[in-house]
């Protein structure tokens, strides 16, 4: 074996793959550059630290579960001017997580709440923080078959331990008081200890109508208001927006 891929062998064992990938030309470069030891070295350290940042924001990424990539970069403020494109890219800094607050999207199913859900947590993972997309109704189910495996806890503590939870579409169907009240205990384990990201289509004052509880209700929004960020949407579905412009222009 030379001493090539000897060094090339420890550097993989060491799982320093990416140096073990490139060593071999950047030595090349920095001997016709006439580079010092300390940059030639320096310069495989940055790149096996941006290669296992890349990796680590990924794993993160798909960890969250998100049902699509979007961005807040590609959002388009003009079909939403309702939106203030200032706020939502000084969410998208993320103090709003390093202080425990909330983030609620209230209005209309297909104003924009949904992507803009999912361009904060992508915002996040790229922070490394830990991150979980979940549609309102498969997050509740999976608390009511967690109560009949005797696993509540467990989900709790795993749910408590995000950095940022996202509930997608609460509203769109019935809640039952057991879904209530697991909601309930969820909202309450994360008060002031982790950031909820959460979109709905009913306005607060409907809450007790969505719970079938208006005590409920009322509980669940005191925790989520206390320390929140409400951004309101509007207007007609962005996904039916291109058949719309179609319709006006006779095609």
């Amino acid at each position: 074996m030379t001493e090539i891929e000897r060094l090339r062998e420890q550097l993989k064992r060491l799982r320093l793959h990416t140096m073990a990938g490139i060593f071999e030309d950047e030595a090349d470069k920095a001997a016709k550059s006439q580079m010092s030891y300390t940059a030639f070295l320096a310069r495989l350290v940055d790149e096996e630290v941006a290669s296992k940042t890349d990796r680590s924001i990924n794993a993160r990424i798909a960890k969250a579960r998100f049902p699509a990539i979007k961005t807040l970069e590609a959002f388009d403020f003009s079909y939403q001017p309702s939106l203030s494109a200032a706020t939502i890219k000084e969410l998208g800094e993320l103090g709003f997580i390093d202080h425990a607050h909330n983030v609620l999207f209230v209005g209309p199913a297909g104003t924009g709440k949904t992507h803009l859900s999912i361009a904060l947590g992508l915002k996040a993972c790229g922070q490394r923080k830990r991150v979980l997309f979940t549609p309102a109704m498969s997050l509740l189910d999976q608390m009511v078959a967690a109560v009949v495996s005797h696993t509540l806890g467990k989900m709790l503590e795993a749910l408590g331990r995000l950095d940022l939870l996202i509930v997608d579409e609460l509203g769109y169907m019935p809640i039952d008081t057991q879904r209530g009240n697991l909601f309930f205990q969820l909202v309450s384990r994360r008060y002031e200890k982790g950031s909820v990201v959460l979109s709905t289509n009913k306005p607060f004052d409907r809450w007790g109508e969505m719970f079938g509880d208006d005590v409920i209700a009322s509980a669940i929004l005191d925790r989520l208001l206390h320390h929140c960020h409400i951004i309101a949407t509007s207007g007609p579905s962005y996904r039916i927006k291109d058949k719309l412009e179609k319709v006006k222009k006779g095609d």
